[in-house]
Parts: C-alpha cells; sequence; structure tokens
C-alpha cells in the first residue's frame, strides 16, 4: 500500500460508518489524519469510531446532510473536537431502490436527490467558509459510473450522481485560485451494504457491465479518494476520475 501523507489534516467523512467511507477513514488514520465521521445511523457510527479506535484522532457525529442547522452544528462540532476542517469527502448516498422511471414515487425520488445532491451542496456551502479562511482544502465527490451513463430502473440515483459531477464542475472552478481543489469519483458498484437495497437483477446489470467481470473493492477507492485528498493532488479540478474496472467509456 502506497503512503499519502495527510498528516496534520483532518478528514470530513460523511457516511463514514460504513462501506467505503470507512476504508476511507481507515487509510485516512494510517496517512497521519485526524477524522471526522459523519452518519445518520447513531448506533452504527458509534460501532464504526469504536472500532477505528483513535482516542483523540476521531470523532463521530450524527447529521442529517439534508437539513441545514444539522449540518452547521456537526461542522462546529468538528471544529470543536480538531480545530479545523482540511478535506471533505462527500461519500454519503442512498440508492432509492430499483423502478422505472414512471413507477418510482415521487417521494422517493426526492429523497435520493436530497441526500445524494443536496447534501454534498449543504455540506460544501457550510465547509468552504472555514476552508477559505484557512486558505486550504481538498473535496472529493463520490459519485458513480450511473452518473454518466444512466442506469436503467435507475433514474433517481443515475440523476443525482450527475447532478454531484456538475457541482463539482461548478465549485472546482469558483475555488480553483483558492488552493482548495474539488474533484469527484465515479466509481463503478462497490459490494457494500448499499446492495441491500437493490433487486438483484439490478446487481447483475451492474456487474455485466464491469469488462473487469468484479465489483469495486472499498479499500481501491479508499486509495484514489486519499491522493485527491493530499497535497500530491495539486494540478486537479473540477475533475472526474473513473474507478470503473473498464466499464467507463469517456
Amino acid at each position: 500500500m502506497n503512503q499519502v501523507d495527510l498528516a496534520g489534516r483532518t478528514v470530513v467523512i460523511t457516511g463514514g460508518a460504513r462501506g467505503i467511507g470507512y476504508a476511507v477513514a481507515q487509510r485516512s488514520l494510517k496517512s497521519g489524519a485526524q477524522v471526522a465521521l459523519w452518519d445518520i445511523d447513531a448506533e452504527r457510527l458509534q460501532r464504526a469510531a469504536d472500532e477505528l479506535d483513535g482516542a483523540k484522532s476521531v470523532s463521530a457525529t450524527v447529521v442529517e446532510l439534508t437539513d441545514e442547522a444539522s449540518v452547521e452544528a456537526a461542522v462546529q462540532k468538528t471544529l470543536a473536537a480538531h480545530g479545523k476542517i482540511d478535506v471533505l469527502v462527500n461519500n454519503a448516498g442512498i440508492t432509492g431502490g430499483n423502478g422505472s422511471t414512471w413507477e418510482l414515487a415521487p417521494d422517493v425520488w426526492r429523497r435520493v436527490i436530497d441526500v445524494n445532491l443536496i447534501g454534498p451542496f449543504l455540506t460544501c456551502r457550510a465547509i468552504v467558509p472555514h476552508m477559505l479562511k484557512n486558505g486550504y482544502g481538498r473535496i472529493v465527490n463520490i459519485a458513480s459510473v450511473a452518473g454518466k451513463e444512466g442506469n436503467p430502473n435507475a433514474s433517481h440515483y443515475s440523476a443525482s450522481k450527475a447532478g454531484l459531477i456538475g457541482l463539482t464542475k461548478s465549485l472546482g472552478k469558483e475555488l480553483a485560485t483558492k488552493n482548495i481543489l474539488v474533484n469527484a469519483v465515479t466509481p463503478a458498484a462497490a459490494k457494500t451494504e448499499i446492495f441491500d437495497s437493490m433487486s438483484q437483477q439490478h446487481i447483475d446489470y451492474m456487474l455485466s457491465k464491469i469488462p473487469m467481470n468484479r465489483f469495486l473493492l472499498p479499500e481501491e477507492a479508499a486509495s484514489l479518494i486519499l491522493w485527491l485528498s493530499s497535497e500530491d493532488c495539486a494540478f486537479s479540478t473540477g475533475a472526474v476520475f473513473d474507478l470503473s474496472g473498464g466499464r467507463a467509456t469517456y
């Protein structure tokens, strides 16, 4: 495993209690960072913090990412625990299940957009001013190859991730001269607990689209995310990095 230098940095990870977010937390700690886990699941969040066993290096905050006041409270708690925020990894996301566009309930569609797109907007809106004050920041948005290609029976998820790519490009340009870099990662499917909300038919479809004929491992995603979170990433912003096992065609 290559070594990424995050010594002295504080990394906020949304959806940090499981899956890719948890793998990023593990790798961040090994790279010398302090970690702030944000998640909606209080029980799972505490378990993750205990497992990481970082003492003062790990904080855990229950947050509803679609609620502005909850996000701002999480920022203040994180600043109190760690003093600053250097890196934001917008990892939290939901699938909303599967169904044809005309059959999906509007409230399900809206909830996916709220969590997967409005949530990252609110976290960026709350954290970027602190990064501007410090003159440094790295933001990594976890989008999806579905946001580039559009998966059938997942229009809500695909649209939310396409929107997140657009947010990444706009914010990256806005902050390009501020030493705050904003990039997105577009993974193919990783076999995590998010599969529990998908139909087997949809899971089989996603696997069939990956030329490497396997799913992404969370630790493989963490490798790229950590580089994008570091000072080594110095001339990429508003960019989209594929982790698709050969699926992506542009």
